[in-house]
């Protein structure tokens, strides 16, 4: 399963930066994690994940395989993209590709890197890049309505629908706020998806800011944060300059260069994670004497839906699932001790997955 977080933003915020050190992070994971380089401007990079070092330990596994992420970094955005400005086009068709949007804005003062509109203010940044989403997709559903009107008078039940959430969307739009404030019932939700509109997607707001304000944020950061909570997304404080450097050292030196600037870890590790859980993502293991394994599932996710993450046959041919809690596994010092503790449960086609869940899935093919 892939999962993909667009990294957008005006340009001189920060954005490259932040990806470079994504993917410099994931070169440096190469020794012990899978990675590669989709495009120039994709990376696939390895969700920190201190719970599968444990079990790969007791396990006594010979590799240790991480659950994935895809950062994306989309070109800068200008001012009239949505009318095909700078890159606008292509940046748009890129947004529509990935599952969830990480704004970029930027949250320090340098004299040396000039600001598109002259002036620091992180919100009227935010501004500017939502506006030209909303309306690429006020205008993608304009066109669309026509011909949905005319099939629904037909009688089209799937037209009729659609349209029913067309006007939704534009009603929102309209009302100058992005489409994920639209009120979409249960039901409604995969026709929903289908639409592809940008500004329905889940967000989240990373503050770029100096490496004094690290630890703490500063004024600008200050202000996406209260915005945040607002509207009930999450904000993350980083400084992608910091985050550069961290990547290309090794393991005690960058542990000293963290304890000089305050900090308990890497500023990535918070973001890939909170990216991680905006897409409601959970993970469950796998282990033995060749590999440890985390695998991606979503939340609420049934057993036989999370074996067929491993393979399709694995959930078509699904009988049951040993199942042991992460907590018992670490205390009782694996499989073997949580089995003969009454730990290790036999779990049907209803079991609803748990995070840190290890699993052994039965299956006949």
């Amino acid at each position: 399963m892939g999962f993909k977080c667009g990294i957008v933003g005006l340009p001189n915020v920060g954005k490259s930066t932040l990806f470079n050190a994504l993917t410099q992070t994931a070169n440096a994971q190469a020794a012990n994690y899978p990675f590669c380089t989709i495009e120039p401007n994709v990376g696939d990079v390895a969700v920190p994940e201190n719970r599968l070092d444990d079990i790969a330990s007791i396990a006594g596994s010979a590799q240790k395989i991480p659950a994935r992420m895809n950062f994306v970094d989309i070109a800068g955005l200008v001012r009239g993209a949505s009318k095909g400005e700078g890159l606008g086009n292509q940046f748009l068709a890129n947004i529509r590709e990935t599952d969830a949007v990480l704004y970029v804005l930027r949250c320090f003062d340098d004299e040396d890197i000039t600001h598109v509109d002259g002036k620091i203010d992180p919100l009227a940044d935010l501004d500017t890049v939502q506006t030209e989403l909303m309306l690429a997709d006020m205008e993608s559903l304009e066109k669309r309505r026509p011909a949905l009107e005319k099939k629904a008078k037909q009688g089209d039940k799937d037209s009729k629908l659609t349209l029913t959430l067309v006007d939704k969307a534009l009603a929102v739009l309209e009302d100058g706020k992005p489409a994920r404030y639209a009120d979409i019932d249960k039901d409604e939700e995969k026709e929903w998806r289908m639409l592809q509109l940008l500004t329905a997607k889940k967000v989240m707001y990373v503050c770029n800011v100096d490496e004094d304000s690290a630890a703490d944020g500063n004024a600008y950061s200050a202000k996406v944060i209260e915005h945040a909570k607002a509207e009930g997304a999450q904000a993350v404080v980083i400084s992608a300059q910091i985050e550069s450097e961290l990547a290309l050292l090794d393991g005690e030196e960058r542990a000293e260069y963290l304890e000089t600037l305050g900090l308990t870890e890497p500023g990535l590790n918070r973001l890939i994670q909170a990216g991680y859980n905006l897409l409601g993502l959970k993970t469950y293991f796998t282990a033995g004497p060749k590999e440890a394994r985390a695998w991606t599932f979503h939340e609420g996710w049934t057993a036989p839906q999370c074996a067929g993450v491993i393979h399709t046959d694995f959930e078509k041919g699904f009988i049951r699932a040993e199942t042991t809690a992460y907590d018992d596994y670490v205390e009782f010092g694996g499989e073997q001790g949580a089995k003969e503790a009454g730990k290790v449960r036999q779990e049907g086609k209803d079991y609803i997955v748990k995070d840190g869940d290890i699993m052994l899935f039965k299956f006949n093919v």
